[in-house]
């Protein structure tokens, strides 16, 4: 990876540390023409960007907050910045399931949801975002400025380790973890380029990487967020080169797998999931492009990177500073008012300016006095052949000993059971062997390919009622 000691950064964090300015810009603009989007095949400047967040504040309602449902990434760029210009905050729930939306409303009283689409069932006091015009409105208002302490986002986790909590974001933490973030790019890619993203801009890692550095970081992104192989090509082929894909591990190797061809990558970026080092070096070498994956949690958005081909060790952003405590690892970061503690376990580099990740404390297992991660078994589970997805999770009851016993889904069409057991039982010890391991046809990942606890254990009462 590109030595990310970049003085212009430093720089930045340093004005953010000493100066603490009171108002921040909304939006980067160089220049008014500058392309924020892409949407339709067609380029949408900066000034008509404004134009059209101007047209939505207005029509807002009077309120604290709003949970910001826009499916297309345009609508939801435009709806956060009309919310944030009204003095409200964007409310971003793990996923966009009916329930999910509801205990967030529930928990800010009085708040309204905001999309561009007809829902049916709508969420209660749901604003439909107006039709927006095709030229910018006139005017000389100026490029607004937002209190750098206004907290502009409230990000819930998404539960895979257990409920979702609530992780306050102000535009001056905004601002200082997109300066991280476009150094790294800066120092991979270039200047200027463009990003399609796989994941949705309601996750902290899309929030990041497709919506404020479109703001924040003179980047065009795309309008749409691809799903299908197919799609990500169509979408990468609407945008001028240098482009930049923004994705997770369960997309690449969905892509890496079906053969499609790309047009020309200047670098992918991955984060919501580990990257195994195997898919990493299948998708440069199928792309033609440097694979950087990020380190972060909604709780610090992201403060390290890595390209993971060539390096186990993350490296941290300039100014971050990571403190491992016998629970998990404080972190210190510019965007962070205080340390927050991570339960990442982290072994620090010799030079201090990275780190390795050994696993996470809940991860960590201990059974007949050998240990084991979580994320490892996990790891050979899927580099059995045949396996196309799968994880290893420890159920919540103990036995009379107080030893909570493993369990593992697993998606292999050709395989049965006793094949993957027999195919584990040779790559770890047998005293870390799933059981129940059960074969499904479909892992409950949600939109960024993460797997929360209680659909998991859902899933396995389904298919295993006694386990």
């Amino acid at each position: 990876m590109a030595n990310l000691e970049i003085s212009g950064l430093a720089i930045v964090y340093d004005t953010f540390q000493r100066e603490a300015p009171q108002r921040l810009a909304l939006l980067q603009a160089d220049t008014p023409e500058r392309v924020l989007a892409w949407r339709d095949g067609r380029p949408v400047s900066a000034a008509q960007f404004l134009s059209h967040v101007r047209q939505a504040a207005v029509t807002l309602p009077g309120a604290s907050a709003a949970v910001n449902l826009c499916e297309d990434r345009y609508a939801f760029l435009v709806a956060f910045c009309a919310i944030v210009l009204r003095g409200q905050t964007n409310l971003l729930p793990s996923s966009r399931a009916p329930q999910a939306v509801d205990e967030v409303m529930a928990a800010h009283p009085g708040c309204y949801a905001i999309g561009e689409q007809t829902l049916d069932p709508a969420p209660a006091h749901y604003h439909r975002l107006p039709m927006l015009s095709a030229e910018p409105a006139a005017g000389d208002e100026g490029w607004p400025q937002i209190p750098a302490d206004q907290v502009v986002a409230i990000g819930y986790t998404s539960g895979s380790t257990g409920t979702p909590s609530a992780n306050l974001k102000t535009w001056r933490s905004f601002h200082a973890s997109n300066a991280g973030n476009l150094a790294m790019l800066h120092a991979a890619v270039g200047a200027r380029f463009g990003v399609v993203a796989t994941v949705p801009p309601q996750h902290m890692y899309g929030m990041e990487m497709s919506v404020l550095l479109p703001l924040l970081g003179g980047v065009g992104v795309h309008a749409g967020r691809p799903f299908f192989p197919a799609d990500v090509a169509a979408a990468l082929a609407g945008l001028p080169a240098p482009r930049v894909l923004v994705t997770t591990p369960v997309h690449l190797r969905a892509l890496v797998e079906s053969g499609i061809a790309l047009p020309p990558l200047a670098a992918m970026v991955s984060a919501t999931a580990p990257m195994p080092p195997e898919l990493a070096q299948a998708a440069e070498q199928r792309f033609g492009a440097p694979l950087q994956e990020v380190f972060g949690s909604t709780e610090t958005c992201v403060f390290a990177s890595r390209r993971t081909t060539i390096e186990a060790d993350w490296r941290l952003y300039p100014d971050v500073h990571l403190h491992p405590q016998p629970d998990g690892t404080q972190v210190d970061a510019p965007q962070l008012d205080a340390p927050r503690l991570l339960a990442d376990i982290v072994s620090l580099s010799a030079d201090g300016r990275g780190f390795r990740l050994r696993g996470r404390q809940a991860d960590m297992l201990e059974i007949a006095g050998k240990r084991a991660s979580l994320g490892d078994l996990t790891r050979r589970l899927l580099a059995i052949p045949g396996v196309q997805d799968g994880v290893v999770f420890q159920l919540d009851d103990g036995d009379t000993l107080g030893v909570h016993r493993i369990a593992a889904l697993a998606v292999a069409p050709g395989l049965d059971e006793h094949a993957i057991l027999d195919a584990l039982r040779r790559a770890i010890d047998p005293v870390f062997l799933p059981r129940p391991l059960l074969k499904v046809d479909a892992l409950p990942r949600n939109e960024t390919g993460k797997l929360p606890r209680a659909a998991l254990l859902d899933l396995l009462v389904r298919h295993h009622p006694h386990p």
